[in-house]
């Protein structure tokens, strides 16, 4: 017996004497030219290489993810529908926006042993509890727009180990808002509301604590709950405090009763509303009426001096062309580049076998986190060891007219911050 497996032995025999079991290691999986430790997808000839979209699509928060699904089939198209010579089929689950969506998902999704990748989810809520049941199938998956920070925390635990995003950490855009509301602004007293959601919560504390480290104050941080209608209780105790702006970082139908019923209460009249893209949408717009003519957002920078002329001069033609209208929401351009890294990846890791085409579900896995200095519609994509790979831009965009038909990010909301109105 070699030294090596001499020292393995006694290493086994100590851990039985202490009654701890061992389990061996599961034989790693091959098929075809291609051997995987957790898994390998056959797909015949002619067969279709399966991507699943798991998106909020109905609801108050429907443009979030269709927006983002829309970005996904422009991927599709620009590939001309096929990949390594199969149809790209493209699937997809409504997940809700919350987290009993995002489970009932992510379960159907990784029952279909056809799945190669997941785009998604919309909301960070949803990716809580969907995300791990993905790779515990061993599915790994790509959010457009989910943002809240625990997600990509390197405590977040094995489970999110098949997990990334091409949208932007909001310990960012907390940081943005807050010097945007401190510089630009001269805001001085702040407070904050959150829905108790991953995305919300984390978005506010990481305002509240940019916004103090630059000297303000905050005068206050409340919680609502999903399904408020009545602010006016919330919005009182605020006014105590005397903010000179509110910052409330949610989704559309609880957003669109604090900016209508924020001016009913006694010292708000004046207050500066402030939202994050979670309301960045025309749907919000018609939920909020002329109350929120004049509000800010902080959102994905969408404008041209951002993204470049590839953007403006490709992208949003053949979207409007293919929809009929320009985009609802924010994170399509995030979608498109989920899309193209999952096909690169693929690419990158794809077998062929007369015909057939084999791909490894780790492999996959970790092609996607090997990305580096792709060019995407939204910058230079690079994947870190905790699945953040997004080149954020963010932007501060105000309301000029509040008209939903005339909602065209960048000229209406207007973008204030950074750079030039």
């Amino acid at each position: 017996m070699s030294h090596r497996n001499l020292l393995v032995a006694l290493a086994l025999c100590a851990l039985l004497a202490a009654g701890v079991p061992f389990a061996a290691p599961a034989p790693a999986a091959t098929m075809g030219p291609v051997t995987d430790p957790i898994g390998v997808v056959k797909i015949a000839p002619g067969d279709p290489i399966t991507i699943a979209w798991w998106l909020v699509v109905t609801g108050p928060n429907e443009a979030l993810g269709t927006d983002s699904r829309r970005g996904i089939e422009i991927a599709i198209d620009d590939v001309g529908g096929t990949l390594l010579g199969h149809p790209i089929k493209l699937i997809g689950e409504d997940s809700g926006c919350g987290a009993e969506g995002g489970q009932t998902a992510a379960t159907k999704i990784a029952a279909n042993a056809d799945v190669i990748a997941a785009i998604g989810s919309s909301c960070s809520s949803e990716a809580v509890p969907g995300a791990p049941i993905l790779w515990k199938a061993g599915i790994v998956t790509v959010s457009p727009s989910n943002t809240a920070p625990r997600l990509t925390d390197p405590n977040r635990g094995p489970d999110y180990d098949g997990y990334l995003r091409t949208a932007h950490n909001d310990k960012i855009q907390g940081a943005v808002a807050a010097a945007f509301a401190r510089n630009a602004l001269k805001k001085s007293r702040a407070a904050t509301i959150h829905d108790g959601s991953p995305y919300a919560q984390g978005l506010a504390n990481a305002f509240a604590e940019n916004f103090k480290k630059m000297g303000g104050i905050v005068t206050s941080q409340e919680a609502i709950s999903v399904g408020d209608t009545d602010m006016h209780p919330v919005l009182t105790r605020i006014a105590t405090g005397k903010p000179d702006m509110i910052f409330f970082p949610i989704f559309v139908a609880e957003g669109g009763f604090i900016s209508r019923q924020a001016k009913d209460v006694s010292g708000l009249a004046g207050v500066t509303l402030m939202g994050a893209d979670g309301l960045f949408s025309p749907d919000f717009l018609k939920a909020s009426g002329d109350s929120a003519r004049g509000m800010y957002w902080s959102s994905p920078d969408l404008t041209p001096d951002a993204l470049g002329p590839r953007y403006a001069g490709d992208f949003l033609p053949k979207y409007e062309k293919k929809y009929g209208q320009k985009p609802t929401g924010a994170f399509h351009p995030h979608g498109y580049d989920a899309a193209m890294i999952v096909f690169a990846a693929i690419k990158k890791v794809a077998k062929a076998d007369g015909g057939t085409l084999y791909i490894g579900r780790k492999a996959l896995r970790d092609a996607l986190f090997a990305t580096k200095g792709f060019k995407g519609l939204t910058g230079t994509i690079t994947c870190n060891a905790y699945g953040d790979c997004a080149d954020p831009h963010i932007a501060v965009y105000q309301s000029v007219s509040a008209d939903p038909a005339k909602w065209d990010p960048g000229v209406d909301p207007k973008k204030v911050y950074p750079g030039k109105p």
